[in-house]
């Protein structure tokens, strides 16, 4: 199918419809959702008024249609069917709308057009950046976590900030059909990380192109659940779901103003660090040596994940505790001396009330390998006990000399690590690398990845 452009012509508000209008042309700004033989999407053409979309053909007609807009145009839609909507089976499936309309789009009948007029398009397009529900009701990333499994299953609204974009994943269905997966982490002044699934690949289009740390999204309708391999509350985007990008809202401002302060302050680089990663150890294959490792930062600036098979050639764990053991706030994650009572985060959540601190292992430490040296690398939290094989609570009970035991347990030794590097322009390596499983490595199984780099 091809997409045609078209001038804009008469046509019929949405506040406007009814069962009795045929043959009429539609302007709206499109957000597209999913496909099987029917194709459904959404359109805007005021602020108070958005109707749900369904084309119906064969599979040619349906994915060529699928291929011709993208969340965010502005389309012109000619002779659809207006229908009453089924309220039971259209809330449980689609975005809620105010309309007791749905428009109904056949390959025989009706005609998709992208608008050119320029004047139209001035419009319509401000409308993609206001939220289709009231910008007040959202929940916090903060009262979400407090909420717990109470929250399992409930459709609720969402006001956070794009941390990261992870890799897309491709896997197949059982039905045979192809599928993908990708997953961004959410922030905002009450929480870090918390993770958005998405399944629908013009879902994923949209989330692939929002600048990291800088996009603010108010997400309409978004299912919560419990992830009990990970233990922790997550996102998904459904079928009702409506992302509205950097909205033009009050609360919206004033979330951008809060991460700019933290982007600026370098606390959400520790939180960041700390943080947990979604990706399971056995999906990571790539083996790369240091020097790989480097080039790939330097040509990509996108975060990776891979094994890497080199000598700890710095661990100190005979240091000042301080240097090994460190407290940070226990609500924004920022680093706190011993001898203060407040957290020194201008963006705290808590600024001016009495410090909550929490202790965990802070390492730095450096790998090499037959290419190079991998510098600050960092080994944090439980990542760090589970290297260790000791509570941070255990090892400071240990005197001078166990802990000179302990750090030689790995200093000099040929280690399996698995690292996640996260481009990083501030810092003087050009990337962050995060440790997110070490252990003494198998000689057989270094031999045989290392077979192919010559040494």
């Amino acid at each position: 199918m091809k997409m045609t452009y078209a001038p804009v012509q008469k046509y019929v508000p949405i506040c406007d419809l009814n069962i009795n209008i045929t043959h009429s042309s539609f302007v709206f700004i499109s957000d597209v959702g999913s496909e099987r033989f029917t194709f459904s999407f959404t359109v805007k053409d005021s602020p108070e008024h958005f109707i749900n979309v369904s084309a119906w053909g064969n599979e040619e007609y349906v994915q060529g249609l699928s291929s011709c807009f993208q969340i965010g145009d502005c389309v012109i839609i000619e002779n659809p069917l207006v229908v009453t909507k089924d309220y039971e089976k259209e809330e449980r499936f689609c975005p809620s709308t105010p309309s007791t309309y749905r428009l109904m789009v056949t390959e025989t009948h009706s005609n998709i057009r992208v608008c050119s007029d320029l004047e139209t398009e001035a419009r319509i397009l401000p409308l993609f950046h206001m939220p289709i529900k009231d910008p007040r009701d959202f929940y916090s990333l903060g009262d979400i976590t407090a909420n717990g499994q109470s929250l399992d299953g409930h459709i609720i609204n969402i006001l956070a900030a794009v941390q990261s974009v992870g890799e897309e994943k491709f896997f197949t269905k059982s039905d045979g059909r192809k599928g993908q997966r990708l997953e961004i982490k959410l922030f905002d002044d009450t929480g870090t990380s918390f993770p958005l699934v998405c399944w629908d690949k013009e879902c994923i289009r949209l989330v692939q192109t929002l600048r990291q740390r800088e996009t603010v999204l108010f997400i309409a309708d978004a299912r919560i659940t419990f992830d009990s391999f990970r233990s922790c509350m997550i996102a998904t985007v459904t079928s009702k779901t409506i992302i509205t990008v950097n909205p033009e809202t009050a609360e919206a401002n004033q979330l951008y103003t809060c991460i700019r302060e933290l982007l600026e302050s370098g606390g959400l680089d520790d939180q960041d660090i700390l943080s947990g990663d979604d990706v399971p150890l056995d999906s990571i294959s790539d083996v790369l040596t240091v020097n790989q490792l480097k080039t790939r930062t330097q040509e990509h600036s996108d975060v990776f994940h891979c094994i890497t098979y080199g000598f700890i050639t710095t661990l100190d764990l005979s240091s000042s505790i301080s240097k090994v053991i460190r407290k940070r706030c226990a609500k924004c994650k920022f680093r706190v001396n011993e001898d203060i009572q407040t957290c020194s985060n201008d963006a705290c959540p808590n600024q001016g009330q009495q410090l909550q601190a929490t202790q965990g292992f802070d390492l730095l430490l450096d790998i090499s390998d037959h290419t190079g040296t991998l510098q600050s690398c960092s080994l944090a939290g439980t990542v760090a006990e589970k290297t260790l094989g000791c509570k941070t609570e255990a090892f400071l009970c240990l005197s001078d000399s166990e802990r000179i035991i302990l750090q030689w347990k790995f200093q000099l030794e040929r280690c399996k690590i698995y690292l996640k590097v996260v481009p990083s322009p501030r810092s003087r390596s050009g990337m962050r690398p995060r440790i997110l499983s070490c252990a003494l490595a198998d000689p057989v199984e270094v031999k045989q990845n290392l077979a192919s780099f010559a040494v």
